[in-house]
């Protein structure tokens, strides 16, 4: 008896352990999905060029000259 009597009594404390483990892990999941798409929107910010100045062979070969 002395197993299903412990099952019984420490049931309610292994869900709310499993829930919070649950809970735990998507929000690990979610911080690095959040850190990743920061790194992307940072990638994105990059200078265009502009359309109404024409494209010299001074930039092209040498585009850091700015």
């Amino acid at each position: 008896m002395g197993i299903h009597y412990d099952y019984k009594s420490t049931k309610g404390n292994k869900l709310m352990e499993k829930q919070a483990k649950r809970e735990r892990k998507l929000a690990e999941k979610k911080a690095k999905r959040l850190a990743k798409e920061g790194s992307k929107q940072e990638e994105e910010k990059a200078p265009a060029l502009d359309p109404n100045k024409p494209i010299s062979l001074d930039f092209l070969t040498n585009p850091n000259k700015e």
